[in-house]
């Protein structure tokens, strides 16, 4: 039971970080430097895909509240973030959590690449819909949007590997 709580708080903690972390960006038009899925990545490395994407949907959800209100599409831009979580969970499942600072890397980077490929479709459909639609405006940036993810991808998997085992020895999961 005390290992559950112990849990359920470090999620809150990790969603309220991502709803945090949400605000603190570099946001020059529909290009958006954030570290906002930096602790969802943790919670779902750390618990799993279950986890992390309560961890996601929670801190987006606020996030996107308080920055923009509820939308039509609100929910459509919590999902990158969302399935980001579940496979990045996922495969830290699969690994029985044991993953080398490598595994970590690749993970991190391929779940950072998702979400800047599902923001792009979200990004699209949202001006389709709202009506500011242009090529330029969507697909302009890509690669810019591409190399942060990257970067991104790569930095916070080699953070987060060492990261992880200290988490896990201050809540004492082992």
């Amino acid at each position: 039971m005390q290992n559950q709580t112990k849990r359920m708080a470090t999620n809150a903690m990790l969603a309220a970080l991502c709803a945090v972390l949400g605000f603190v960006s570099i946001d020059m038009g529909n290009l958006k430097i954030t570290l906002e899925s930096f602790p969802v990545n943790l919670g779902a490395l750390l618990f799993g895909p279950v986890d992390g994407m309560v961890i996601a949907f929670l801190g987006s959800f606020i996030y996107q509240i308080l920055k923009y209100g509820f939308s039509v599409t609100t929910l459509l831009w919590i999902l990158p973030g969302v399935v980001s979580a579940a496979l990045l969970g996922g495969y830290a499942k699969k690994k029985e959590f044991g993953l080398t600072r490598k595994q970590v890397i690749i993970a991190v980077l391929i779940a950072e690449l998702v979400v800047t490929i599902l923001n792009t479709g979200v990004m699209y459909i949202d001006s389709k819909i709202y009506g500011y639609y242009s090529f330029v405006y969507i697909f302009g940036t890509i690669v810019p949007r591409f190399a942060i993810c990257i970067g991104k991808g790569v930095v916070y998997g080699a953070v987060l590997h060492p990261l992880m085992e200290t988490v896990k020895k201050a809540i004492k999961l082992n």
